[in-house]
């Protein structure tokens, strides 16, 4: 891997290591290193698990050029490409969903799935989840108090539209959120995600087979009547897509709605205009600054350069690896004047929490309905939100690929 002239003077241990801390009291912003180094050296290098030294980019405008550059790839197998641990490592090996795939065969792939995540098809589906999130919080006032907000409410949402969306049993939500849990966990062995991974591949594939005998109106149906009876995709690939939609589908979600609440419960007078209006651009608008000001995706987008790119007066060597840090992004002044502070009436739209370019996700519309409703509901119905235990208690996802919270218990 090249070095730059400033990294041949530091040796690997001198290197700032990655990922960097969060600073105890502060759980909604980003590293004070990841912040300062911004700052300091925008593009700089650091030293990750294996000992690797990716550069690391921290400004919002490098991360916006760097994204829809088609010199850099998001194929993990790449030598160079900086993985998150080592069981990322060790999946590499095997075949990988199209978020982790280059044009052409990204766009061919992503093309199979696009249609249901159409922005008029997502809109079509937002009564059934304000119904959805009514009664949820029904079941919560009829219920016991405090309660679980993560058990109760923040999983069980998310959870349940995708799975209709997909046409996967909600029944089995224990068994695909368990695995879950696993594969979005930094440390877990590569034994146990290998397992997790098989467990939930096998149950989809499963369960596209079972689609193609009797498909239904969902997303598995289409794949395996059109893609995979059309040979376009095994039963295995169109399987491979399934789970990354289940796992991308609940679990950014369930994150974004339970630290948000606790952010707004920190933030009185934000959560009072939350609580206090029937008007939806209100809403629309407080969600795009709390998908910014949270960033849960707080490992940084992977890739790795094909050939040299220079930006920022550094020259990326193909070859080298890059952690593109969207929390550190989303929180540059030169983007957002005064980001440290959350304000659900700033134009955020600009963020960066869902990447940007041709690996933009795709889920980000079914994200920002659901989040709608959860944000200008849940506070309404529930005035006296409150958290039930010492916030010195309460456990963050430290060790999460998505940052939260693992239990939230309320009372109200």
């Amino acid at each position: 891997m090249s070095e730059t002239p400033a990294s041949m003077t530091e040796t690997r241990t001198e290197l700032p290591e990655h990922p960097m801390p969060r600073a105890a009291g502060c759980p909604f912003d980003p590293p004070p290193e990841l912040s300062a180094l911004r700052t300091t050296a925008p593009l700089s290098r650091v030293r990750t698990w294996d000992g690797a030294t990716p550069w690391l980019v921290t400004r919002h405008d490098h991360l916006r050029t760097l994204l829809r550059d088609s010199r850099l790839s998001a194929d993990p197998s790449r030598a160079g490409y900086p993985h998150r641990n080592a069981g990322g490592k060790e999946s590499s090996r095997s075949p990988q969903s199209f978020i982790a795939m280059d044009d052409p065969e990204h766009a061919r792939l992503r093309r199979m799935v696009t249609p249901p995540f159409a922005v008029r098809r997502i809109e079509a589906m937002r009564p059934r989840v304000q119904r959805i999130v009514d009664g949820l919080i029904d079941d919560m006032l009829a219920g016991p108090n405090p309660v679980d907000l993560v058990e109760a409410f923040a999983l069980p949402l998310p959870s349940l539209v995708i799975c209709e969306l997909l046409g996967v049993p909600y029944e089995r939500h224990d068994f695909f959120e368990r695995n879950t849990r696993v594969l979005v966990r930094r440390t877990s062995s590569p034994d146990d995600m290998r397992a997790a991974s098989q467990a939930l591949a096998d149950y989809l594939e499963e369960l596209v087979a079972a689609k193609r005998a009797d498909p239904g109106d969902d997303l598995l149906s289409a794949l395996a009547t059109q893609q995979v009876e059309s040979g376009a995709l095994t039963q295995r690939e169109a399987a491979a897509m399934g789970v990354l939609l289940l796992i991308g589908g609940h679990e950014t979600t369930a994150n974004m709605i339970i630290l948000g609440t606790l952010a707004l419960l920190r933030n009185p007078g934000q959560l009072a205009l939350l609580r206090d209006t029937d008007d939806p651009s209100v809403v629309v608008t407080a969600v795009e600054e709390m998908l910014r000001y949270l960033t849960i995706t707080h490992s940084g987008r992977r890739r790795v350069a094909t050939a040299d790119i220079t930006i920022g007066g550094q020259v990326i060597k193909a070859g080298d690896g890059l952690i593109l840090a969207n929390d550190a992004a989303n929180r540059d002044p030169e983007a957002f004047p005064d980001p440290d502070r959350l304000d659900l009436t700033r134009n955020a739209r600009h963020h960066l929490a869902f990447g940007y370019g041709v690996h933009q996700c795709l889920g980000q519309q079914l994200a920002r309905i659901e989040l709608q409703a959860v944000y200008g509901t849940l506070y309404r119905r529930l005035p006296g939100l409150a958290v039930a235990i010492g916030e010195d208690q309460l456990e963050f996802k430290h060790d999460g690929l998505v940052y939260g919270l693992y239990a939230l218990p309320v009372t109200w």
